[in-house]
């Protein structure tokens, strides 16, 4: 028995680069990956890793829901600038190496661009785009569909590309982009083709996921004459939302929440709405109503 749990020992410590490398990247600290890599080596020690097809997949699984609970339990913190807080942490028992290596893989700038995102589109972007996990293996952590996993890796792509700049979710605009959803909300109520046009970029995409489709939706459609048309006379149910985080509007029907629109703002217009009426993924969504 003692050599079986050595060799897993040895395993563990042939990954822990690579996880707490994972961790550094969704938490911005060494110190708290250091914690989540624990934390998943404890969880390991009471799982059956016999059964487990593939180590480093399911580690990676688990250090990521680890560090996504971590980032939601931030809420009190949520405001506290990163260079505030990396001070902090640099007086107690970081590791000036792991700070510099995570500083130098990653800049300074783009941690300050991570901070912006939704705990989930954090997850997403650096699962997917810094370390090649599949959407299915991380839709499965954050409890989504692997499309909604796509959407919200492709969401936060488009704000670091952007560099924290007015792109859904800087909190500098948020009241702004909140003003535009309910500008396009209500022109889409009133039929007002021609505000419509005004709110979208000209290469706008909506994009729908099945149950949506199947409910007369098309799966994705392009450019803002096209969704100016399709939303021409509609939305009446549609109320302003925070959808993880993001601007969005929930659709209301028999006081059932039926669908909801995420929307991704750059520069004063609209760039992509994404469309979810899965009761499922909508029942896993964070949403905050503001009637």
């Amino acid at each position: 028995m003692r050599e079986g749990e050595d060799r897993l020992a040895e395993r563990f410590e042939a990954l822990r680069p690579r996880l707490r490398s994972v961790a550094q990247r969704m938490l911005g600290s060494a110190t708290e990956a250091d914690d989540a890599v624990q934390e998943a080596w404890l969880r390991l020690n009471r799982t059956d890793a016999d059964e487990l097809d593939n180590l480093g997949a399911w580690l990676t699984t688990v250090v990521g829901r680890i560090c996504l609970d971590m980032l939601r339990s931030r809420t009190n913190r949520r405001e506290e600038p990163l260079e505030l807080r990396a001070e902090q942490e640099v007086g107690g028992e970081r590791d000036p190496e792991q700070e510099a290596l995570l500083a130098d893989s990653m800049g300074v700038a783009l941690l300050v661009v991570l901070e912006t995102l939704t705990p989930t589109e954090r997850l997403a972007f650096v699962l997917h785009d810094m370390f090649a996990v599949s959407f299915d293996d991380i839709a499965v952590v954050v409890g989504r569909s692997p499309a909604a996993a796509r959407q919200l890796a492709s969401r936060a792509r488009r704000r670091v590309q952007a560099g924290g700049a007015d792109v859904d979710g800087a909190d500098g605009g948020m009241q702004r982009r909140r003003e535009i959803v309910e500008a396009f909300l209500a022109a889409s109520r009133g039929g007002d083709l021609a505000t419509l046009l005004k709110l979208l970029d000209p290469d706008v995409v909506v994009r729908a996921d099945a149950t949506a489709a199947r409910m007369g939706s098309a799966g994705e459609s392009r450019g803002a004459e096209v969704v100016a048309a399709f939303f021409n006379g509609r939305a009446q149910g549609a109320r302003p939302a925070d959808i993880d985080g993001a601007n969005g509007a929930v659709v209301i029907v028999d006081g059932r929440q039926l669908l909801t629109l995420t929307f991704t703002i750059s520069d004063g217009r609209i760039v992509a709405i994404d469309v979810v009426a899965d009761p499922d993924e909508i029942g896993r969504m964070e949403i905050v109503r503001h009637d």
